[in-house]
């Protein structure tokens, strides 16, 4: 198939790697963004590890709680360009729009398109922005956190935010606890949060992975299993909540964090947007 200048610059924006590592990436994938990245990696690249459902890298990423801490939620409002993101009715449309699904406990995208906003519908207010600025504009993510408290992070600038859900509200420190926390995963962008969470497709991908670097290195095909065995500890080890080094003091874990504080305290779930991640 033909691959284009462009997607060949879209992999290099999306992985970090260079140029012609991109192109015979997507050659050998056939094009699939996904299948290549994985591909990179399994040659042995460091890549950012972000993906081609999310190219979109311009817009507003907005977190935030109810008054009584028990709901979160955290959007993303993507565009085409910085300029638009920027302005001040597209902040608005997203701060609006969060508001509005923390006073109705909305789940989902879906679910905030119908509802009124002002003397429109979100959907129509979104066809008008369009109309406005001639650009594609979506929203792109809606997540939710409900917990017995759950605290929101905004990175400055607006372009990373994160929520976290903790398991009690009267714990020893917890308003400092839930910020902490949610700064940790806004900077280390963890994919679950303890190795149990992790999907079994995530564990299988990175076996694979594993071993393919191993056999590329020429260790012994009666070794490959162990070799990706110690690669998916260290995979749970910087990947898991739980298991990663605390940012503010990396002799200890954050497991070991929340236990010096509350240790009957637990991490119910948290969501991390982040504009072209």
């Amino acid at each position: 198939m033909n691959i284009t200048a462009a997607d060949v610059n879209k992999l290099r924006q999306m992985s970090g790697a260079g140029m012609m590592d991109c192109k015979k990436a997507l050659q050998e994938s056939e094009g699939d963004f996904d299948k290549a990245i994985d591909y990179l990696r399994k040659k042995g690249q460091k890549v950012a590890g972000k993906r081609a459902d999310r190219d979109a890298n311009q817009g507003f990423v907005v977190a935030k709680t109810t008054d009584d801490q028990t709901y979160g939620a955290v959007v993303m409002v993507n565009c085409e360009t910085d300029f638009v993101g920027k302005t001040e009715e597209f902040i608005k449309f997203s701060k609006d729009l969060l508001d509005l699904g923390l006073a109705n406990r909305i789940h989902n995208v879906a679910d905030l398109m119908p509802m009124s906003l002002g003397t429109t519908t979100v959907a129509e207010k979104l066809n008008e922005l369009l109309g406005k600025t001639g650009e594609k504009i979506e929203i792109a993510h809606y997540e939710v956190i409900e917990a017995p408290v759950v605290f929101a992070y905004n990175h400055f600038g607006n372009r990373l935010a994160t929520i976290i859900g903790l398991s009690k509200k009267d714990a020893k420190n917890a308003s400092e606890i839930g910020h902490e926390l949610a700064m940790q995963v806004a900077a280390m962008s963890p994919v679950a949060v303890d190795k149990e969470n992790v999907s079994q497709e995530v564990i299988d991908r990175e076996i694979e992975i594993g071993k393919d670097q191993a056999r590329q290195e020429g260790k012994p095909e009666d070794m490959l299993e162990k070799i990706a065995q110690g690669k998916l500890t260290k995979f749970f080890k910087e990947m898991t909540l739980l298991n990663q080094d605390f940012i503010k003091d990396t002799k200890k874990t954050v497991r070991q964090y929340i236990a010096e504080n509350d240790k009957d305290l637990a991490v119910t779930g948290f969501k991390r947007l982040q504009l072209g991640a």
